[in-house]
């Protein structure tokens, strides 16, 4: 059975910094293709980043040059590393799996597990 376990999350002050983490069980990530997404309360899931197979890296427009995800195949882990955080980064943050392979894959149909979610509040 495929289990996603996000952490990390957190209150953090604007301009700080977070790093969330997704652990996978009964998967390895670096078959697949590991986004992470967000959600405002009130707003449809947001599309963030991915991570291919090959470790090719998509971002969204407005986490472009801040956010950072990586993989560490040894732990089977994937990482969202968030700098110089916004208020509107506020959300509850999750990492998915998709077993396409193209680049990108925003549409979060099109994933096929999802973790929890972990909490970021961003405040002022």
């Amino acid at each position: 059975q495929v289990r996603l376990v996000e952490s990390g999350g957190g209150l953090v002050q604007a301009g700080g910094s977070l790093r969330l983490s997704c652990a996978a069980s009964g998967l390895t990530f670096n078959g697949y293709v590991t986004g992470w997404f967000r959600q405002a309360p009130g707003a449809e899931r947001e599309f963030v980043g991915q991570i291919s197979r090959s470790g090719i890296t998509y971002y969204a427009d407005p986490v472009k040059g801040r956010f950072t995800i990586s993989r560490d195949n040894a732990k089977n882990t994937v990482a969202l590393q968030m700098n110089s955080l916004k208020l509107d980064d506020t959300a509850v943050y999750y990492c998915a799996v998709s077993g396409l392979d193209n680049a990108p894959i925003t549409k979060p149909t099109l994933y096929l597990n999802w973790g929890q979610g972990t909490q970021v509040t961003v405040s002022s």
